[in-house]
């Protein structure tokens, strides 16, 4: 498991991926040497003994308390049934299997993100570990370091077997610079101070502070197959761009089943090591599943209504009010299902990331304005039939750690003006909008990929312009897009990023310096000259600013959990008073819709879940879907599900 907790789009259109690679992915791949790193891996651990270290099972501290999670509960339902083919769409043909280094954080990465196993994971409902490729775990908070024993049946999907060796080579692996990940680069360097072996099946892992979440931090982590990258060098990037890395999850992707542009299928692997077990038994169940690109929302609902997709993830109002009402004779006639879940965590921060270091987005008050110009009220009123609510900052969802006396900017033409001409802008031209002595126009453009929310787009822009803002829409498609943003080349762009499961949100990533610009700050503190956007990090908002550098550092190295959520507020309001994020829109819940014959849990999903197929609890019952199709055609009927889970609502 990848523990970056940011997922943005980052896909490569299939003309693109033609230029990058000549249409010829196998024959160039072939053509490069062979390589052995065995002995660059020994020098890297026997150069640094106090992180590598190797001893012996009689050196494992006695009196530790071993854990497993046995006690929680079972995932997924005793009914499930294991065959199928699942049909799904993606948006557009992934750059990359590669899941590190360039382009790999797409949004097909996702569902490697769902499959794969570490250590152990967060139960989907108690929140608490069960296990995975660990047996069992103990904790040594005075030590900051984690112990755990490996299933010494735990493979990975190619049939070797996963060791102690594969966490060992974790650290060379994201250390490396042949990668190109700088994420994983300082993760791994900040975070761990060291990892023993201490047999094939026993390791310990520690951590540079013992915080509240200890734990996590090392269980967390997936092994990375150290037979696999035994040709990685300075061409990583191109020898390893087309090959699947094999994990210890369920499902693969062979080469004959990547058909350029076109489709991939990922393959239950056969006698996976991990089907009997408890977590995991009632999961996982379809034999395959089928992605094929199918590039707008209007196609992806077509082909679900013609029965090509087997469910279809319902995103807008309109899709689940008007193209698909309760009243829909697939609906009434019970061939479709309709499913709404109260889902719980933290929430996926919707809203427009403002490049701080664009001309005139540097100002404070021209941020300010764009704030009070955005009327999300009256997109949550008008769009949104009142369904979602205002999101008040990008750390919601946090439990103590998320700052309640944090409140979104309202619409408010005045203030919007006030601020723009604070600024400068302080006349209006012929249309409308203002502008500045210069005879400059107050113009954004607003970039984003999501054309499903174009309407949402129209609103904001109309309502802007009354108070004197003109933003441009620029609809991208989800590869140029996602390249625009991490490039920092936006000026506002829309997303709405996927935030892993975790006690506490994390800083470091959006909002130190580190991530916005090459040296942004001299000694001192005083913005450096020299300074230079650093491009490939998800700080969008090249937000720079010294001093938070100094809380996100105390609040990275803090163990204690006061401090943390006094830290975290803190934040959280330097970065409300920097208004480079406008906050749009919070889902409560997601709707979802599916043909009869995908079949779910009693309860339909997990409580931290936010796509209904994030823990793999559903299975396609292959004779229900050939009743239903020949009911179809027969008219015959079945019962209407139209259903709402609020068992996780939250009051």
């Amino acid at each position: 498991m990848n523990l970056r907790p940011i997922r943005l789009t980052l896909l490569c259109c299939f003309a693109a991926l033609l230029a990058a690679c000549g249409g010829e992915t196998d024959t160039a791949t072939e053509t490069i040497a062979k390589a052995d790193i065995s002995a660059d891996v020994q020098a890297f651990y026997a150069a640094s003994p106090e992180k590598y270290s190797f001893k012996t099972p009689a050196d494992i501290p006695q009196g530790l308390v071993w854990e497993n999670g046995m006690d929680l509960p079972d995932i997924g339902s005793p009914e499930a049934t294991k065959g199928g083919t699942q049909y799904e769409y993606m948006p557009d043909f992934p750059a990359t299997l590669r899941i590190n280094g360039p382009d790999s954080s797409g949004e097909f990465r996702r569902w490697f993100d769902y499959t794969t196993l570490g250590l152990a994971h967060r139960h989907p409902n108690e929140f608490e570990f069960y296990p995975a490729i660990a047996t069992e775990w103990a904790v040594d908070f005075p030590n900051k370091t984690v112990y755990a024993r490996l299933n010494p049946q735990a493979r990975f999907t190619d049939g070797e077997l996963v060791t102690a060796d594969d966490f060992m080579f974790m650290f060379y692996f994201f250390l490396s610079e042949d990668i190109n990940d700088p994420w994983s680069a300082n993760w791994y360097s900040t975070q761990y101070t060291n990892i023993t072996k201490y047999d094939d099946h026993t390791i310990s892992i520690s951590m540079m502070e013992a915080k509240p979440d200890m734990a996590a931090l090392a269980l967390s982590l997936a092994p990375v197959p150290e037979h696999f990258f035994q040709e990685l060098g300075p061409d990583f990037t191109e020898r390893y761009q087309w090959r699947f890395v094999p994990n210890a999850g369920t499902y693969e992707i062979r080469p004959e089943n990547v058909n350029m542009g076109v489709n991939i299928v990922m393959t239950r692997v056969e006698d996976w090591w991990a089907k009997d077990l408890k977590f995991f038994r009632n999961r996982f169940n379809m034999d395959s599943i089928n992605f094929s690109v199918i590039r707008d929302t209007a196609n992806q609902f077509e082909a679900f209504r013609r029965g090509d997709l087997d469910q279809f993830k319902i995103r807008t109002a309109d899709y689940w009010y008007e193209n698909l009402p309760d009243s829909d004779p697939d609906v009434v006639n019970g061939y479709i299902h309709k499913a709404q879940f109260y889902n719980d965590g933290p929430r996926s921060p919707w809203g427009l990331w403002i490049n701080s270091a664009r001309p005139y987005l540097d100002n404070l008050d021209v941020r300010l304005g764009i704030q009070y110009a955005s009327n999300w009220d009256l997109v949550l009123q008008r769009y949104f039939r009142s369904d979602f609510t205002r999101l008040d900052s990008a750390q919601v969802g946090y439990g103590e750690f998320s700052n309640p006396a944090v409140k979104a900017r309202g619409f408010d033409i005045a203030l919007a003006r006030e601020h723009f001409a604070n600024a400068g802008f302080d006349r209006s031209g012929p249309d409308g909008i203002l502008m500045n002595a210069a005879g400059e126009r107050l113009a954004f453009t607003l970039s984003t990929h999501y054309e499903r929310y174009r309407d949402v787009f129209t609103i904001l822009r109309e309502e802007a312009a009354k108070a004197g803002l003109d933003l441009r829409l620029e609809m991208m498609d989800v590869a140029a897009g996602s390249r625009k943003s991490s490039e920092k080349q936006h000026d506002i762009y829309f997303i709405g990023l996927n935030y892993s499961l975790e006690m506490y949100p994390r800083y470091w990533d959006l909002y130190h310096s580190d991530n916005a610009y090459d040296d942004a700050f001299l000694d001192d503190g005083s913005v450096n000259p020299l300074r230079q956007i650093k491009p490939q990090t998800n700080n969008m908002e090249s937000f720079a600013n010294f001093e938070m550098d100094q809380l996100i550092d105390r609040y990275n190295a803090s163990s204690s959990r006061e401090e943390m959520v006094e830290l975290a507020h803190q934040m959280t309001q330097m970065h409300h008073d920097y208004a480079s994020f406008v906050p749009g829109f919070v889902e409560p819940f997601y709707w979802h819709a599916s043909w009869r014959w995908v079949r779910w849990p009693d309860d339909f999903n997990v409580r931290y879940s936010n796509y209904a197929e994030d823990a793999f609890v559903h299975w396609i019952d292959m004779d229900m879907k050939e009743e239903t199709l020949a009911a179809r055609r027969s008219g015959q009927t079945f019962e209407p599900q139209i259903n709402v889970y609020d068992q996780y609502l939250q009051q």
